[in-house]
Formats: structure tokens, C-alpha cells, sequence
């Protein structure tokens, strides 16, 4: 399946060829080919933004990890539906969207789903 590299950051040279190369390796060898993978890396401040979010941790933090389906499902539902996120005031709306379907699933699979788009103004 499908494997989605990003570089958000600039502290460390990436060579994404190869890290491309080794992520298919370990897939492969955790038996897990079947997938769909992606791979955002980013910097300290990023990361440590995120981990406050998601995991109510305001510290840097070397992996996180999210179930993919779940969290990308409905910010791509909000977007059939006409939702968009081009201006701060779209987003808002948007945001406001996702947050209320993801509120409405926590409650149902008791999980603390956030939306993806958190923090994008």
C-alpha cells in the first residue's frame, strides 16, 4: 500500500529516497505491507506543539503516532461537504465542524480524537 513521506523541517538533512527505501524495509519485516503509511517530520517546536495538543504533554517528544483513518476521515468528509480552509474564517468554520464530529466519536469509541487542523491559524 501506499507510503507518504513529508519534510517539515529543517534541522536535520533527509534524504527521503532513502529513508523511503528503509520505512519499506520495516514494513516488510513487521509484515505490515498492506498499510497505508505517512511519515510527517518535523521540527522541536512543531512536534512539542503537537504533543501538548494530542497528548496533554507541553514537552518535545521524539514519535507520534495517530490512527490515520479515524482523524483524516472527517477532515476529508468536511471537505465533500463544502468545507475549506483557505482563510482564517473558513477554517474557523471548518474547525468548528470537525471538532463537533470528533467530540461526537470520542464519546461513542472513547478515544481523544483532535482535529488534524488544529493550530493551522
Amino acid at each position: 500500500m501506499s507510503l507518504a513521506l513529508r519534510n517539515l523541517q529543517r534541522a536535520v538533512p533527509l534524504r527521503r529516497a532513502l529513508l523511503r527505501q528503509r520505512l519499506q524495509a520495516v514494513r516488510g519485516a513487521l509484515g505490515v505491507q498492506a498499510f497505508d503509511l505517512g511519515v510527517v517530520c518535523v521540527d522541536n517546536r512543531k512536534i512539542q506543539q503537537m504533543n501538548r495538543v494530542y497528548r496533554e504533554q507541553d514537552t518535545p517528544t521524539d514519535v507520534l503516532s495517530f490512527p490515520f483513518h479515524e482523524v483524516t476521515a472527517t477532515h476529508g468528509l468536511c471537505h465533500l461537504l463544502g468545507f475549506t480552509h483557505s482563510t482564517e474564517a473558513e477554517w474557523q468554520k471548518m474547525y468548528q465542524k470537525e471538532k463537533q464530529v470528533l467530540q461526537e466519536l470520542n464519546k461513542h469509541m472513547g478515544t481523544r480524537l483532535q482535529p488534524l487542523s488544529r493550530g493551522l491559524f
